[in-house]
Formats: structure tokens, sequence, C-alpha cells
């Protein structure tokens, strides 16, 4: 297998941000800022002269952008495509307490927090489109010598 391209950020990391796509940018940032914690790290535009907005924020280790669609661009809000392409997992201590908040704040939930593939996890569609897993492993993860499991 060949090995991906080795480019650096500032930080000298290399790792993969999601960047999301939605609508009322400005919105979403203090969404998940109050939902999931996030900290705003950096933010081009979100201003009564530039309502775009372009916002890098961090959650624990992770790191993930939002910024307003552009269709020109081809940036489509999952609102604009009627659903998402993709699914992110966030990991927190307390998985009910986050869906809870999340749901509180105007997300809907999709499925109740349970136990399953020996997760505790729950899933929400956030105001804006995006389908979020909320969970924690119930057990030492990954699984060790590979076990996928098949529960």
């Amino acid at each position: 297998m060949e090995r991906a391209a080795e480019s650096t950020g500032a930080a000298g990391q290399i790792g993969i941000s999601p960047e999301l796509s939605v609508r009322r940018g400005r919105e979403a940032v203090e969404f998940y800022q109050a939902v999931f914690g996030a900290r705003e790290i950096y933010r081009v535009g979100g201003t009564a002269d530039n309502e775009a907005v372009v916002s890098q924020l961090s959650v624990g280790h992770g790191f993930f952008w939002v910024s307003d669609e552009s269709p020109p661009n081809k940036n489509f809000s999952p609102e604009s495509l009627g659903g998402s392409t993709v699914r992110l997992l966030l990991v927190v201590d307390d998985p009910h307490a986050v869906v809870e908040r999340s749901v509180a704040l105007g997300a809907t939930e999709v499925a109740p927090v349970q136990e399953e593939h020996r997760w505790l996890l729950g899933r929400i569609e956030d105001p804006f489109g995006h389908q979020w897993e909320i969970g924690k492993p119930l057990v030492p993860w990954p699984p060790s010598h590979g076990n996928h499991g098949d529960d």
C-alpha cells in the first residue's frame, strides 16, 4: 500500500479535518460551541459586512471546519441536497447528556443512545442537516487482535 502524501500543516501535524458546508454558518458555529463545547480557533467573515463564515473549531483533540455553502464552488449544505453524504462520530464521556443537550438546542434525535457494537451510541441530525453519532466505546478501542466483532 502506498503511503499518503506527507504534507504538514502549520502545527506540523498530518491529519484529516472535515469541513461542513451549512446554511446559516454563524448559527452553526454557535450551535457546535453550545452543544459540543467546540472552541473557535480561526474565523474568516461571519460579520454584518461579510455574513458568509469559514470557521475552524476544535473539540478535544479533533478539528473540523464550518463554512457557509457556496453553490458556485460546488459546496452544498445537506439542506440544499436533501440529506448528507457523511456521518460524523463524536466520542464523549456522557453520550446521553450530549444528545439531550443537542435536542434541547434544536437537533433531531435519529436514534436514542443505546448499547450497540460494543459502544454506547446515539444519533442526531443537527439543525443544519448533518448527521452525528455521539457515543463512547464500552471496551478498550480498537479491539485487540483485529477482532471486528459480530455484534
